[in-house]
């Protein structure tokens, strides 16, 4: 009995001693606490953003169809309204008199350059013309002498024919021979054919001529519209050669108060789209300032890129440029404007991204989740269904429930990249939804940090 008694005894203690040691140890175990948000309403608004460089609506690429060396440029017709204005004011003529030569000495002649406004015809630049002018009077002077050549064929054509008069009267006769008749036919034929090709030799000088002639007008290099130069891409003493692709000598915008982006989309963004939308957007040059635009008709372009196996497709934005701010080739920062609403159910985007360990969710609700964890293990490979595609825009978000966490299936919308839109599901404005959770130390847990916690705990 006395032996029972404290076996008895001590398995009391041990008892006794686990149990403390285990409250003490759960005491000093830290806990976790659930961050919540609110679901709330107000204002939303979904955008896409992307970039792209800023181009005039219509660029002008200028060439030379002939070659040689650039020899000058054209004036800049800002220094013709210069001159101009102080004629009208001083009185003096602009022309080539004593007049021209005092306001030339007064405003020197500025050269086409960058910035430059062209209109339709004004001189660019002018090639020396020195090798086509020689052209046009050789191929002059091959026209005056198929000419002068024409003139004997017509005298040589009247003479044979008068004596192929002649020979047929003394045929008639018997006064020459068969012969001598064929003869006087042959000669007149043959002056007839001579003067044909007289003529087409004319022809075919005059076409000498005019191409010739044409080659001398293309050394002067002239603004095919109205516009803005650009870009200057040759100086004075460059040899230029014209062979299979004409070379580049200037790019004119016809208009820079009507500028374009080319924003690169990615392809999971193209399907919200569409022609006339709204867009805004800035530039690094001003990034307090927010212009807007709309996407050009007839939007997306097709021709997609590939780089690094990400798909993009090309969107041409409309802009105004009058205020002449924005220039051309500018990188633009825009957001295409998806979706707005005033009035919508918004979840913070942590909400729908936070996952609970199984312990944490309520036990009624562990099964289900487990099975939804299952689903979303399943290969990517898999044709998934109707239903499952319809599935694909649902979400799941969590509030907690005495101590664990339990789940709300939702319908969800499009984000603005911090919040995001619930279109329909069991959620109600100010339910709190927990978004993260954190670890917090037991009260009065003050001891040693490198000290050795018993079953298994925290360092």
């Amino acid at each position: 009995m006395r032996r029972a008694l404290y076996v008895t005894l001590v398995l009391l203690l041990l008892a006794s001693g686990g149990l403390g040691v285990w409250y003490w140890q759960a005491q000093a175990s830290p806990r976790t606490i659930f961050r919540t948000a609110a679901a709330e309403r107000g204002p939303f608004l979904a955008v896409i953003a992307a970039t792209g460089p800023i181009q005039p609506e219509e660029v002008i690429d200028v060439g030379a169809q002939v070659a040689g060396r650039i020899e000058r440029f054209g004036i800049d017709p800002r220094s013709l309204q210069q001159t101009a204005w102080l004629s009208a004011l001083t009185g003096f003529p602009s022309g080539n008199g004593l007049g021209g030569v005092l306001l030339g000495g007064l405003i020197m002649p500025k050269p086409i350059d960058y910035r430059s406004p062209v209109e339709e015809g004004t001189i660019l630049a002018q090639i020396d013309p020195v090798l086509y002018q020689s052209r046009v009077d050789r191929s002059r002077a091959d026209l005056q002498r198929a000419q002068a050549d024409l003139l004997q064929m017509q005298a040589k054509l009247t003479q044979a024919e008068r004596d192929w008069a002649r020979a047929q009267d003394l045929y008639n006769r018997k006064a020459i021979s068969q012969s001598d008749h064929d003869l006087a036919r042959a000669s007149y034929d043959t002056a007839v054919s001579n003067l044909g090709v007289g003529k087409a030799a004319i022809a075919q000088a005059h076409a000498v001529l005019q191409e010739a002639d044409t080659n001398l007008g293309y050394t002067t290099i002239r603004s095919p519209v109205k516009g803005v130069i650009i870009e200057r891409r040759v100086n004075v003493g460059q040899t230029v050669v014209a062979s299979l692709n004409a070379p580049s000598l200037f790019l004119i915008a016809k208009d820079i108060k009507r500028l374009q982006i080319w924003a690169s989309v990615n392809e999971a963004d193209i399907g919200h789209i569409k022609p006339g939308q709204a867009v805004r957007f800035n530039v690094d040059a001003f990034p307090q300032d927010e212009f807007v635009g709309q996407v050009n008709k007839d939007q997306p372009r097709l021709n997609a890129n590939m780089n690094q196996n990400v798909v993009t497709y090309t969107v041409v934005v409309n802009t105004d440029n009058a205020h002449g701010r924005l220039l051309p080739y500018m990188t633009a920062n825009v957001k295409f404007l998806a979706h707005q609403q005033d009035n919508a159910l918004l979840v913070t985007n942590a909400a729908l991204r936070w996952r609970p360990k199984m312990n944490q969710v309520a036990p009624d609700a562990r099964k289900a989740y487990a099975r939804s964890g299952k689903q979303n293990r399943s290969s990517p490979r898999m044709v998934k269904s109707a239903a499952e595609r319809e599935r694909h825009d649902m979400g799941t978000v969590w509030i907690v429930d005495d101590g664990f966490v339990r789940p709300i299936r939702v319908a969800i919308g499009m984000s603005d990249g911090a919040m995001t839109q619930v279109l329909g599901g069991d959620l109600r404005e100010g339910m709190e939804l927990v978004v993260g959770e954190d670890r917090v130390e037991a009260a009065g847990d003050e001891h040693n940090p490198f000290s050795v916690k018993m079953f298994g705990g925290k360092k």
